[in-house]
């Protein structure tokens, strides 16, 4: 008997393998590791007598090792009982003189668990030679073939397939159980298409097909994929008999790709192209398959020579787009899922593979959106209004700001042309300033719209971002949504008041404020500018006048011009309105002095003066 301790230093067999010829490896079966038993075996001597002669005992040893050994003898099966287990060994009794021991791994299940407990009766073969203590080394697993090895012989000779277990992946493969019988399965014979996770089939039964025995060593090969082929053949030419374009065919789904699917129909495989999958938008083919999903599917192409299968889905109902132009009229309210979001507006799926486009500027009245997704996000279920259809180009435009009414149009209402209002300075620009006075509604003061007097070169100089102003509205156009305001207009015109009180002919007094090639600009009141041409900065004596910026003349006023705010000025004219009050003078001595001076002369013309 083996105690625990010497059990479990006993190692495991380990199995050789071969290579065939053109095929995988064979695994071959070792002999048995020889035990190293501390405890010594039984003596026939404790069941004889001890009055026995030594000569007497010596013979009947002889005579019971010779018939174990014949009954225990090469290709004998032999029933034994399970005295134990230890962590590497099955510590069987035989009958023999001294029990036997197999290796552990050969009563395992697939789950590694022993079939086999103490007091169980189990098959074992003999295998050659004792161990030097007297143990004789035993074989479950060859027990287990000869068992098996008639039908498994019949298997293989009729090429009929036979079931089999997966117990554990090895190199190479993994090892199955036929009929308690192990054999090799290579893992390029598990299936049509390499499987990457052999330890995934443990405990699974398939069928295959024994594609190599060798009875004298005990090897078993088998096939799994051989199996496969041949009912792939199989089903191939049923499939073959029925294929057309135009047929519709059940398949299964094998594979995806971004481009497809791929559909097994009895043997042979089609593509699913994703455009042909659904007549709306699809990101992916997983958006509507998967994976061993069944389908039908229509047969779109086929070609007999290189067996290549186009397969259509979408086409087995009919295309949405044909009677879209009926089913949503212009002007219909619509409701659909948003499906893409862009810069330049948002997809709306009103049905499978209906799509309608929300163009940015139909999203809402409000010019200020930056971005569609400010408003809608993906899966978002909105509301539509139908603003076109294009069955030809399978477009269809849509509206959302048409649900609510257009605030442009009632703004003659609310804001009057004259009408004071107020607003935030929502933006600057070159040309003006763009008031907000509500949601959605922003105004734009011109530049020239923002001073009477100061001549405005950007409206930053005036007003700041943010600002609260007042302004009048100068004008509305709703068509245009455009809003017209100013902001020097709350102030009196200038302008107005300056040319109410002149006219040609009168004396101003003015300050040069700039000089161009033509003549200079003379501020002749707060605000109102005139011009005094080159040909008119002339003096008395009829030489040129050098006009400065920051000097101060008289001038006569011999242009106006209200409604482009232009006046026009002359030195020279206020000479010669000095000269003929000389005259005037000289010919009516007592209402002049002798000592009367220019100045005195258009003092008296302010004053009134002489009618004539």
């Amino acid at each position: 008997m083996l105690d625990d301790s010497t059990a479990r230093n006993l190692e495991p067999m380990t199995p050789d393998t071969e290579t065939l010829t053109g095929g995988p490896a064979v695994i071959e079966n070792p002999e048995p590791a020889q035990p190293s038993p501390t405890e010594p075996p039984a003596s026939a001597n404790d069941t004889m007598s001890a009055a026995a002669s030594s000569d007497d005992f010596a013979a009947a040893l002889q005579n019971f090792e010779t018939e174990t050994e014949e009954s225990v003898g090469d290709d004998h099966v032999i029933k034994g009982k399970v005295i134990k287990l230890t962590s590497t060994h099955v510590v069987v009794d035989i009958g023999a003189k001294s029990e036997g021991m197999a290796p552990l791994s050969e009563i395992l299940d697939h789950e590694g668990k022993p079939r086999f407990q103490p007091g169980d009766d189990i098959d074992v073969l003999r295998e050659k030679g004792h161990t030097e203590e007297g143990y004789i080394n035993l074989s479950h697993q060859k027990a287990q073939r000869i068992r098996a090895w008639d039908e498994i012989e019949r298997a293989y000779n009729e090429k009929k397939p036979i079931h089999a277990i997966v117990i554990e992946r090895i190199k190479g493969g993994v090892t199955v159980d036929i009929l308690g019988a192990r054999a090799f399965l290579p893992g390029s014979q598990v299936d049509l298409r390499p499987v990457r996770n052999l330890d995934g089939m443990k405990g699974q039964t398939v069928e295959v097909a024994i594609i190599k025995l060798n009875k004298k060593r005990g090897n078993i090969v088998v096939s799994r994929k051989q199996l496969l082929e041949e009912e792939q053949t199989e089903k191939r030419s049923k499939t073959l008999e029925h294929l057309e374009e135009g047929s519709v065919l059940t398949g299964v789904v094998k594979n995806l790709t971004e481009y497809g699917a791929f559909v097994d129909m009895g043997g042979i495989d089609g593509l699913l192209h994703v455009t042909d999958m659904s007549w709306g938008r699809l990101t992916h083919p997983r958006d509507l398959v998967n994976v061993g999903d069944q389908i039908q599917v229509k047969i779109l192409k086929y070609d007999k020579d290189k067996q290549r299968v186009s397969l259509g889905f979408k086409q087995l109902t009919p295309d949405p787009w044909l009677d879209a132009e009926h089913r949503y009229p212009v002007g219909a309210h619509v409701g659909g899922r948003v499906i893409s979001v862009t810069d330049y507006g948002a997809f709306v799926e009103l049905e499978q593979g209906i799509e309608g486009l929300v163009h940015v500027s139909e999203m809402t009245w409000s010019k200020r959106m930056k971005h569609p997704s400010k408003l809608v996000n993906v899966s978002d279920q909105v509301d539509c209004v139908v603003l076109s259809v294009n069955p030809t180009e399978r477009r269809i435009s849509l509206g959302m700001r048409q649900l609510a009414s257009n605030p442009w149009d009632s703004l003659h209402d609310k804001y009057p042309v004259g009408a004071e209002v107020e607003g935030r300075v929502r933006n600057l620009t070159e040309f003006g300033a763009f008031i907000e006075i509500e949601d959605g509604i922003d105004g734009l003061v011109h530049v020239s719209n923002l001073s009477w007097t100061k001549r405005v070169k950007h409206p930053s100089e005036v007003l700041k971002k943010g600002d609260r102003v007042k302004a009048v509205v100068l004008a509305i156009e709703p068509d245009k949504r455009r809003l017209s305001l100013g902001v020097k207009q709350l102030q009196p015109d200038v302008w107005d008041a300056f040319f109410e009180k002149h006219r040609v002919g009168d004396i101003v007094h003015g300050k040069v404020l700039r000089v161009a090639n033509f003549g200079a600009f003379v501020e002749v009141t707060d605000g109102v500018e005139g011009l005094c041409h080159n040909s008119e900065a002339v003096d008395a004596n009829g030489q040129p006048t050098q006009l400065e910026p920051g000097q101060e003349f008289d001038f006569k006023i011999i242009k106006m011009n209200q409604e482009e705010k232009k006046v026009g000025l002359s030195i020279k004219a206020v000479g010669e309105e000095a000269s003929r009050q000389e005259v005037e003078s000289y010919k009516h001595p007592a209402s002049s002095s002798t000592s009367a001076t220019i100045g005195d002369l258009i003092s008296w013309k302010r004053a009134g003066g002489d009618s004539n």
